[in-house]
């Protein structure tokens, strides 16, 4: 049996990853390693750890990285990433390791496992966020594996031209895009009485994180001019989630709680709804609003309406149902209006997700059994072959 290390350091990152969890849990030829880090583990992010443990997944370790400081900055936090599990690798060493996205601790991860020479098989490489630091933290991430499950064509083909040789690179579709399809939902009353919200009424969907580009403004400029425009929309309840731990996120975090609090009637906070309380909100929402890369990837699939603020996203695929605009109270209010007119409903309801590649965990889970992780990496300089996420194989 191969061991595959699979490493989660955020609550989103585990939500797409679950389906991958579950399956090599229950594999005959893959045996899972699962090791909890990052924000799972920091009480001031939620220590989401608690999503995972009601799942029954066996945790094969849990290793803090974060101190209490939130201000610490991200390049002590990658040094100290790397000595932790570098440490850990040489403890326990996987036949492989399987890493989501883009996050700084997920190329600390990967830069300690490529250190030990442990192949790497990266989920979601060959996007594209012009607005976040993630881009180059997730082409570096590229760069160090062996083996490459983009979720759309357009990805795909990417990676090919960064010089991923094709045959390393698998058009699986969107493990969110899997998720929404075959995860059963809450109803909507049980969506209420599980937030302690009136979420009966019309209701929007709010994740900001802080905009991590060089050039980036101040995340609390930005909040505050998202709470200025919810203050001014009416006919919706705001269901607003906590930011993740980037630089600026708990101030971030603070704010959206503040003016929950100063909107009892009109607005509620939670810090993580976890994975199926996320997609029974989504599924139910009127609007989806912030700049999660779920409002862009997901969104589409749900058909939902649903507003991108400023330029972390940009670069994505943008569908129909997704209206971007920038992170100044005026841009965002009209946005919001815009999304939530009677005009905009057919526009999102003619959305077409790019994501759907049928069992995407499944594809994956049979290329990790059958890949030749021995094989040498190469840089490719060949034409680049048509993706097909239906098929998951060159066309």
């Amino acid at each position: 049996m191969r061991t595959i290390c699979i490493v989660t350091a955020t609550r989103a990152e585990y939500g797409l990853l679950r389906p991958v969890v579950q399956k090599i849990s229950k594999s005959d030829m893959l045996a899972l390693q699962l090791v909890v880090t990052g924000a799972h583990l920091c009480p001031r992010l939620g220590e989401t750890v608690h999503e995972i443990e009601n799942d029954g997944f066996p945790i094969a370790a849990r290793l803090p990285i974060f101190t209490e400081d939130a201000g610490e900055p991200v390049a002590k936090t990658i040094a100290r990433t790397l000595t932790v599990f570098d440490d850990y690798f040489a403890a326990h060493r996987p036949d492989a390791v399987l890493l989501l996205g883009d996050r700084f601790e997920i190329f600390a991860v990967a830069a300690a496992a490529a250190a030990r020479h442990i192949p790497i098989a990266h989920i979601s490489g060959g996007d594209v966020t012009l607005g976040a630091a993630d881009e180059y933290y997730r082409h570096c991430i590229s760069k160090m594996a062996a083996v490459h499950f983009p979720s759309c064509a357009d990805s795909a083909a990417r990676l090919v031209r960064m010089g991923e040789a094709p045959g390393t690179v698998f058009c699986v579709g969107g493990l969110g895009d899997e998720n929404i399809r075959t995860m059963p939902k809450m109803t909507r009353r049980e969506l209420c009485d599980s937030t302690g919200f009136p979420l009966m009424q019309p209701f929007a969907l709010v994740t900001y994180h802080p905009e991590t580009a060089p050039d980036a403004g101040s995340p609390a400029a930005q909040v505050q001019a998202l709470c200025a425009a919810m203050a001014a929309v009416d006919g919706v309840f705001w269901l607003i989630t906590g930011s993740n731990a980037d630089a600026g996120g708990e101030v971030c975090t603070r704010m959206m709680q503040a003016f929950a609090a100063a909107h009892p009637d009109r607005a509620g906070f939670v810090q993580s709804l976890g994975l199926r309380r996320y997609l029974s909100a989504m599924e139910y929402a009127a609007l989806v609003a912030g700049n999660s890369s779920s409002g862009v990837v997901e969104t589409p699939t749900f058909r939902v309406p649903t507003v991108n603020i400023g330029r972390r996203q940009a670069g994505r695929t943008v569908c129909a149902n997704v209206l971007c605009c920038d992170a100044d109270r005026a841009a965002i209010e009209a946005a919001l209006r815009k999304a939530l007119s009677k005009a905009f409903a057919p526009v999102a309801a003619s959305a077409r997700s790019p994501y759907n590649g049928g069992n995407t965990s499944e594809k994956i889970c049979t290329v990790l059994q059958n890949f030749d992780f021995a094989r040498p990496k190469i840089f490719y300089d060949g034409p680049v072959p048509e993706f097909d996420p239906q098929r998951s194989v060159l066309v």
